[in-house]
């Protein structure tokens, strides 16, 4: 094959390796992209004067309304390269269709990409210390969500109010881990506002509208850890913040709870060999850091689900709670 030829079908695959999307990852709803030209970049920890509402009415003659500066918090960071290749001996090539080979190498590398940027955001936003402590709970026995007595509606109102009243506005964004998802979706809070059928589980759809926040995902992914046991990304938590919906328009100065900066057109295939040229490399290469620029925008839910859940007595005491409404009209 000729140079010409190896470097249009670079080109190709860094193309399939910029569309490809697994469908498990979901950090990106609470990490939206933003593009830099250069790799050392600031950037701007977000405070309540970033999210205030001011009053702009001005009469006939009379002062401009002047904003009180509470400052913003500025570092310079440098972003991190990452890069993971992927091996096919000459063997394998000759045995396979070409172009098919290299593009199984090329989603193996970008989804193994995709997969350290998921681990790196849900490190940061699981992570309580990252959280004032207005804006994080640690739910415990029958407050936990997979307790039929407990109020998962009045949890993420007592949330939403948190965030609002920093920085006045609702979130507008969940992530929920798969274990705590599987006790929400049972919930009999929330399966008692499906009508007429209460053995349906809660969808997204409804759950959407109950908790009114209006992007709800779960975070399915998992990764084999250094013994080779297969972990859960999300774990038994549920993260909320305010995300701005401003598509590609989005920059560094538009208050969010968080971002990916990433290096632009920096997401590129090539390929390398080694071995006396009896093995080829299929590289995937980004450029990137998740920063989360505005804590006050989130709030964490840790601890959803009780590992000391006991079902005897959880029946006996939604029992108890239906007598006592009955009892009381």
């Amino acid at each position: 094959m000729g140079r010409l030829e190896d470097l249009r079908i670079n080109a190709y695959l860094s193309e399939v390796a910029r569309g490809y999307k697994n469908n498990a990852f979901v950090a990106d709803v609470l990490f939206p992209t933003i593009y830099s030209e250069k790799e050392k970049i600031d950037i701007f920890q977000f405070n309540k004067e970033a999210f205030n509402i001011y009053d702009t009415e001005r009469a006939i003659r009379a002062n401009s309304n002047v904003i009180a500066p509470q400052g913003f918090t500025k570092h310079t960071a440098t972003l991190t390269e990452h890069d993971l290749s992927y091996p096919i001996d000459y063997r394998e090539e000759q045995e396979a269709e070409k172009v098919k080979l290299q593009l199984h190498a090329t989603n193996v590398v970008t989804n193994g990409l995709q997969l350290k940027h998921e681990k790196e955001c849900a490190d940061l936003v699981q992570n309580p210390s990252n959280y004032a402590s207005t804006n994080k709970i640690i739910l415990s026995g029958k407050s936990c969500f997979n307790w039929g007595v407990s109020d998962p509606v009045g949890v993420v109102e007592d949330a939403k109010n948190a965030v609002s009243s920093k920085i006045a506005q609702d979130p507008n964004t969940m992530v929920i881990g798969q274990e705590a998802w599987s006790a929400l979706k049972r919930h009999p809070q929330l399966k008692g506002l499906i009508s007429n059928n209460l053995n349906k589980l809660v969808s997204l759809e409804l759950l959407k509208e109950i908790f009114e926040v209006e992007n709800i995902v779960v975070g399915k992914s998992i990764f084999a850890d250094a013994n080779g046991n297969f972990t859960r990304i999300w774990q038994d938590n549920i993260v909320l913040a305010y995300v701005p919906n401003l598509g590609a328009s989005r920059t560094e100065y538009d208050p969010s709870f968080a971002y990916t900066v990433r290096k632009k057109d920096a997401l590129n295939i090539d390929e390398y060999n080694k071995e006396g040229n009896k093995v080829k490399y299929i590289r995937a290469t980004d450029i990137y850091t998740p920063f989360l620029v505005g804590a006050e925008a989130g709030y964490l839910i840790s601890g959803v689900t009780d590992p000391n859940y006991d079902r005897d007595e959880d029946l006996k005491l939604q029992k108890e709670v239906i007598v006592k409404e009955e009892e009381n009209g």
